[in-house]
């Protein structure tokens, strides 16, 4: 395939940036979507240009690093997948491709396309911890009865990478399925209850702070979640947090 690439390129924080125009071609269908941006970097360093800085670690949908909005949607135009995941057999010979950062005010451009998604690591920190206690002998977890219903929620939300893909594709660049997610997880299990009350306003609170939107309702965030995190999360997030609210 020969393809038209639109990219979004900024030296640094500090610099205003722009769309620049590139061609690759010989571009293959079985591809992924990053090993096409690599084919793009050894032809740009090839010509002494400096190659275009994106985000990638395990490229296998689990760190939730490639953070790319293409063609107008966070992740690429497949389903239930990260950028890495999207294949070139989702675009045709002679396509142009937007590609640009995720654009939000909590996630500030680092360079070309990555952006500083540190905001979440703070909100995540703001959650603080889970008692145990360790005096004597440790409990066995699996002593404490949990429901299969309860425990499957659980892991449900705990799949969320925190790719911020909810983030990019929300109106208002909230974050409330991402803190909705990381809330559920503990809330739904009994480990998790002795500081439920503190974790879900302390993440909340950090969630404001850090300027990300409300919620539009649109539910644009759970379409674009490579992982299917449901909107019940945040209305479990919202339940939390009314409860720790009348509990205070």
């Amino acid at each position: 395939m020969k393809l038209t690439l639109k990219i979004w390129r900024q030296k640094d924080a500090g610099t205003k940036g722009k769309m620049v125009d590139y061609q690759v071609k010989d571009i293959s269908e079985h591809m992924s979507f990053l090993e096409m941006m690599d084919v793009l970097n050894e032809q740009l360093v090839g010509k002494g240009e400096d190659p275009v800085a994106f985000d990638h670690d395990c490229r296998e949908g689990i760190c939730g690093m490639c953070s790319m909005y293409i063609n107008g949607e966070a992740h690429g135009p497949d389903r239930g997948i990260t950028t890495c995941q999207l294949h070139m057999r989702m675009f045709n010979d002679g396509d142009t491709i937007t590609i640009e950062p995720f654009r939000a005010k909590a996630f500030p451009v680092i360079k070309d396309l990555v952006v500083d998604r540190t905001a979440f690591d703070r909100i995540q920190q703001a959650g603080a911890f889970i008692s145990v206690n360790t005096s004597g002998n440790t409990q066995d977890a699996n002593a404490i009865p949990i429901s299969k219903h309860a425990a499957d929620e659980a892991m449900d939300a705990a799949t969320c990478i925190g790719c911020g893909a909810c983030v990019a594709s929300c109106k208002n660049s909230s974050a409330m399925l991402f803190v909705g997610a990381k809330v559920s997880q503990y809330a739904l299990l009994p480990q998790g209850q002795v500081e439920a009350a503190d974790r879900v306003r302390n993440m909340v609170a950090q969630m404001d702070l850090e300027g990300f939107g409300n919620c539009t309702n649109t539910g644009a965030c759970e379409v674009e979640c490579p992982k299917g995190i449901s909107l019940e999360n945040i209305a479990r997030m919202n339940r939390e947090l009314m409860k720790a609210a009348v509990n205070n």
